[in-house]
């Protein structure tokens, strides 16, 4: 089932372009990562899908309703933004961040539940400024999880974590897609992880440059050339700057 289409979004920022022509579906139980350089779009990519930014061009639908008409579709996405640090002083513990995000019709228990799955709940009573980045992050998405998001967006989740607590994170994230059917969108620097552990691949620097499966993009030659090339000019672009 798709639940997620994004038809020829273009956008500009000043009088530069920031997306142009970007087209693509995301399916149920998809595990996309998306790839790109720095300037390359993705997180404008995803605040346009979130109705952050508005004054795109294009169509974004969300289980085919046109999120500029109907504002509710918005609750079926947990977004997880990049991170920043936290800290150490900020005054509320796990328990009290995530459940802010409860609604009138979920009760404690589904805070509690969701704790145990993420692997918190022995540390619910903890500040957030006490955990190490990687136990904040899972907070991050025990917060995205508390109202059952059909999907879940990630903007470089991984960032500032060491190399364990990435691998710990992506498992976390790969568990929640094959045993809680989540679909999941994150965008991501890490090469190595988009084909260790997605099924999907959108490659973008302003115009989509590959959407599809996982295999097909990390076999062919071409591909892995055209992301290189377009990662050096986005490179090259930005020293110039």
């Amino acid at each position: 089932m798709q639940l997620v289409s994004v038809q020829s979004i273009s956008y500009n920022y000043n009088s530069e372009v920031v997306l142009e022509n970007v087209s693509f579906n995301v399916e149920e139980g998809d595990f996309l990562g998306i790839i790109g350089p720095n300037g390359a779009g993705k997180t404008t990519l995803f605040q346009c899908i979130l109705g952050l930014l508005n004054t795109y061009s294009g169509r974004i639908t969300i289980l085919n309703e046109d999120i500029k008409k109907n504002k509710n579709i918005f609750t079926k996405i947990g977004y997880i933004p990049q991170k920043k640090s936290i800290d150490q002083k900020f005054p509320l513990t796990v328990e009290e961040l995530v459940s802010l995000s409860l609604t009138r019709k979920t009760s404690m228990n589904v805070v509690y539940d969701i704790l145990k799955q993420v692997g918190l709940y022995k540390m619910k009573n903890k500040l957030i400024g006490q955990l190490s980045g990687g136990q904040q992050q899972r907070v991050l998405i025990a917060k995205a999880l508390v109202n059952n998001p059909i999907i879940l967006m990630l903007d470089e989740p991984t960032n500032e974590l060491d190399q364990k607590s990435q691998n710990d994170f992506y498992f976390l994230l790969k568990e929640l897609n094959e045993k809680n059917k989540i679909t999941i969108m994150w965008t991501s620097h890490d090469m190595n992880a988009v084909n260790k552990y997605a099924n999907k691949v959108s490659c973008i620097n302003k115009r989509m440059f590959f959407h599809g499966d996982k295999e097909e993009f990390f076999s062919n030659e071409d591909h892995l050339k055209n992301y290189s090339e377009s990662s050096m000019q986005a490179h090259m672009h930005t020293h110039v700057i």
